[in-house]
């Protein structure tokens, strides 16, 4: 995204890379000193439109990091689709975030920022936080978290967090959080990235 966050133009999984030169192998039962065959033409060239387009293969949702900007007091937001979960006890989560993002500076000096689990109507919400510039939150709806951090009307669910740790990965920052908050918002269908584009998951 235009931004630098990952939901539409950065994919950041760069555990699934694996290293030029190297075949994927799959062992094949009942053959002798488990023997194993190397797996059809694979293809060990790793540009990067390459590696973004067969990581667009896994669809993910989509969440709205969002809080008040602590420099104008008002609220600031991006999206992204790199989004887990990392531990139950103590509860984190987890995103990335680019090194070009001017938004997550203005998140990460907030303190406590809100993960939004965004619904299928949403994916314009999604394309305007994605802008770099200008009023993000323009036309928008939301409400505020016991922390104080946007809620966006029609999410799905909304965490509100703070951040436990960052990690250096690449071009990206993996932020790890910690949940202080969360409730369900809204019924209705996840907003869902897959091959580049938005769609819908139909259960």
């Amino acid at each position: 995204m235009a931004d630098g966050a990952t939901a539409a133009t950065s994919i950041p999984y760069g555990s699934a890379a694996r290293p030029s030169g190297q075949n994927m192998r799959r062992h094949v039962p009942g053959s002798p000193n488990g023997s194993a065959t190397t797996a059809s033409d694979p293809v060990t060239d790793m540009d990067s439109m390459r590696f973004r387009s067969i990581l667009g293969r896994f669809a993910t949702g989509v969440v709205a990091i969002t809080a008040i900007d602590p420099r104008t007091g008002g609220p600031t937001g991006l999206a992204a689709n790199s989004f887990t979960s990392v531990s139950l006890d103590p509860a984190l989560v987890a995103f990335c975030v680019a090194h070009t993002s001017s938004t997550w500076p203005k998140l990460r000096e907030a303190g406590r920022h809100c993960v939004n689990i965004l619904s299928e109507p949403q994916r314009e919400l999604c394309l305007q936080l994605a802008t770099k510039g200008g009023d993000k939150f323009a036309d928008l709806e939301w409400t505020k978290s016991p922390g104080g951090s946007p809620v966006i009307d029609g999410a799905l669910a909304w965490l509100e967090c703070s951040v436990e740790a960052e990690h250096t990965a690449g071009d990206h920052v993996i932020v790890v959080a910690r949940v202080h908050h969360l409730d369900k918002h809204h019924d209705g269908d996840p907003l869902v990235f897959y091959k580049g584009s938005y769609g819908r998951f139909d259960g």
